[in-house]
């Protein structure tokens, strides 16, 4: 769709042609212009013919680097040092051992090495029974990938398959052969399993810490919009902050996953205690962040139906508005300071009063919310009450215990 279709573009102002050389067109300064507008074209297509439009985080790169690592190491062991037939086993092996966590890459290990075992021996058995590598295919292949899919290996019940395949098609399924190539495997996922677990261990307590530390920033940023807003709010910025109230279930799905991660990264983490890392906040304040994006679901939810016309609950008075947009400020505050106490801990005492105030200043707001609930019509006063239980219970979350 042209964005100009209907409109009447402005006439071009006559300006004196440039004298060439100084800033005309066949002028250096025109040269540089058009090299510029060149780069910028192909800067434009190399970032759209680019699969990573995203700069790679840390963890990303060391990742990367340390698998790199390891498939050297294990290729110079193996194929270098060695001399094995099979050499690619090993650097194989090692990539697939640089997990997220040291506890993955040694169960990895276990798994990966079974089923490159199984894969081998049924590859060199099938080989050896029917003396034709294609019937040895036929037999071997359906039995390995099979069993792949049957084992509890998650993703490593593939690696039986592709053995066996790769030892029917190199032929190389005599008894030396076999244990070499198993031989190639455990180095392989030695090296693998050495290099996440020294160089670098992963921890991911600083994912998780920066997960849980959204929470009360994003509830603070979608409360303050929904205050703001609620003047003149219409069903189309109430949907939008339905969906932001689903954001942050999303999140919290994330934080939970986070978690599991920063728990397993430190199971038979070698260096644990030498690796510097932010503990994430107790676990009991995803409790208190979930209550309050439910809550939140619920109050968009009240709203979004207030304001569409196919809907049968009426659109509060102005002046419950005003109130309610008080309390939606203050509970922002309220979560801002939270916030603070997240990131300070014990020393929070300023972000613990700025709490406990915007806490105050929203139970007024609710108390007044509350007093427009006496002479309005039934469907009036469900809309109302409606919005009422929601932020009762919201202030209710945010309220710490005695």
């Amino acid at each position: 769709m042209n964005p100009y279709a209907g409109r009447s573009l402005p006439k071009p102002r006559d300006h004196p042609t440039p004298a060439p050389g100084r800033w005309g067109a066949s002028g250096s300064n025109g040269d540089r212009t058009d090299r510029t507008a060149l780069r910028l074209v192909m800067r434009a297509a190399l970032a759209r013919l680019t699969p990573f439009p995203h700069r790679p985080d840390r963890y990303q790169v060391v990742q990367s680097l340390k698998a790199a690592a390891a498939a050297i190491i294990a290729w110079a062991l193996t194929g270098w040092w060695l001399e094995a037939p099979m050499a690619l086993m090993a650097p194989w092996a090692a990539v697939a051992l640089v997990q997220g966590t040291v506890y993955r890459s040694l169960r990895t290990a276990v798994q990966l090495f079974v089923m490159i075992a199984t894969g081998t021996l049924l590859a060199a058995g099938a080989a050896a029974l029917t003396g034709d590598t294609m019937i040895a295919m036929v037999v071997a292949l359906p039995l390995a990938t099979l069993l792949g899919n049957l084992a509890p290996v998650g993703g490593q019940g593939l690696y039986a398959s592709t053995t066996a395949l790769f030892v029917l098609a190199y032929g190389s399924y005599s008894l030396p052969a076999v244990g070499h190539r198993l031989l190639e495997t455990l180095v392989g996922a030695a090296v693998g399993v050495a290099v996440n677990a020294v160089v670098l261990p992963p921890v991911h307590s600083l994912h998780a810490g920066k997960l849980a530390a959204a929470l009360p920033r994003d509830c603070a940023r979608l409360l303050r919009e929904m205050g703001d807003g609620l003047e003149d709010y219409d069903a189309q910025r109430a949907e939008s902050w339905n969906r932001s109230a689903n954001d942050l279930l999303t999140a919290l799905s994330e934080l939970y996953v986070g978690r599991r991660w920063d728990s397993e990264s430190f199971r038979l983490n070698p260096v644990r205690r030498l690796r510097r890392s932010t503990p994430a906040p107790s676990a009991d304040w995803d409790i208190v962040w979930a209550r309050v994006a439910n809550r939140l679901l619920g109050l968009t939810l009240t709203l979004w139906e207030t304001a569409s016309e196919n809907r049968e609950l009426p659109r509060p008075p102005d002046r419950a508005l005003d109130e309610l947009g008080r309390l939606l400020s203050a509970a922002s505050d309220a979560c801002t300071a939270y916030g603070t106490i997240m990131a300070h801990g014990d020393d929070a005492e300023e972000g613990r009063d700025r709490r406990d105030t915007a806490l105050a200043d929203a139970h007024r707001a609710l108390a007044a919310l509350k007093g427009r609930l006496h002479g309005q019509e039934p469907d009036v006063g469900a809309a109302i009450g409606s919005l009422v239980a929601d932020c009762q219970a919201l202030l209710d979350d945010l309220t710490p215990e005695a």
